[in-house]
């Protein structure tokens, strides 16, 4: 025991006269002091460095500035647009012909997109260009894509897989898994080639409802016959079992497109994705008055204004 007392006499010299009270208050001051200094640093009091063990630091407490965010353009100046007959506005004008000049996105003719976002005729005719074709599925969009890409396009207007799903029987419609792919296959060659170009993608209509409006009209149901929407339209007035089926599996592939369109569309900051035209309800009107399938002058016009709403909404 003195062996002990003597090394700890000459460890600690002078350790007999502190008293245990006095030990423990200095070390509660010591982890005051600590925190205090902790809590200053942490708030900013404590000037900081730009070293690396200070990660966004900057000298005088000052915060590094945040990273402007990519801001969605309400009134682009140039329009391109993408799709297949809908877009080319077949039968709006004339049967089983294209008539662009009533283009929904493009048209000079209708109160377009392009007339309601470039008022001024000369702009709407020279900054617009419109390069969708009928008939064309998704698996045609990046070919469409490459010709639009030389115009440097603000804003390109999509409108595509209706055809995907009007084949010569359901079986021949486009896998979802392969619509997929074509879409988001596009999206990355525009989003290379205009990293800047904002997208707005339409929903695919709902061809059953327009089976169930079209229907009612006797020379529309013989223009179906001529081959327009086979998979939804033939045999129109039939409602057996098998036609049912047939119908269902349809709108239910549509529906799988709409939610791959939304679901790519999303994962890009300037794309904008509108269901408005899958919830649509087009009336006899609004319907060609060839086929009773495509939109009519009237019909090009509301979806225009649908696309008009959704691309200057904040």
């Amino acid at each position: 025991m003195r062996g002990s007392t003597a090394r700890r006499r000459r460890t600690f010299p002078g350790a007999r006269f502190a008293s245990t009270t006095t030990r423990t208050t200095a070390a509660r001051t010591s982890v005051a002091l600590l925190t205090t200094a902790a809590v200053l640093a942490s708030g900013g009091c404590l000037g900081g460095t730009d070293d690396a063990s200070h990660p966004g630091g900057s000298r005088g407490g000052k915060r590094p500035a945040a990273k402007p965010s990519v801001l969605w353009n309400t009134k682009p100046d140039s329009i391109a647009s993408l799709g297949d007959s809908i877009t080319r506005g077949f039968d709006a004008c004339s049967v089983l012909s294209d008539c662009p000049e009533v283009s929904w996105s493009t048209g000079t003719e209708v109160n377009s997109l392009a007339r309601r976002l470039l008022p001024t005729t000369s702009r709407s005719a020279t900054r617009t260009w419109n390069y969708a074709k009928t008939g064309a599925v998704m698996a045609d969009l990046s070919g469409q894509l490459q010709s639009a890409v030389t115009r440097k396009p603000q804003l390109v207007t999509v409108l595509i897989g209706a055809n995907d799903a009007c084949r010569s029987s359901v079986d021949d419609m486009t896998t979802t898994s392969d619509f997929r792919a074509d879409f988001s296959a596009a999206l990355k060659t525009l989003r290379h080639d205009l990293p800047k170009t904002q997208v707005y993608v339409a929903s695919v209509p709902d061809l059953k409802r327009l089976w169930s409006e079209g229907r009612k009209n006797v020379l529309g149901r013989q223009i179906w016959k001529l081959g327009i929407c086979p998979s939804m339209l033939k045999d129109a007035d039939a409602t057996d079992p098998a036609a049912e089926e047939r119908r269902r599996r349809v709108e239910d592939r549509v529906d799988e497109y709409n939610t791959v369109l939304k679901s790519v569309c999303s994962q890009d900051v300037l794309c904008r994705y509108d269901d408005a035209v899958h919830n649509y309800q087009f009336s006899t009107d609004e319907l060609s008055k060839w086929d009773w399938f495509h939109p009519s002058k009237e019909g090009q016009q509301q979806l225009a204004a649908m696309a008009y709403r959704r691309i200057t909404a904040p």
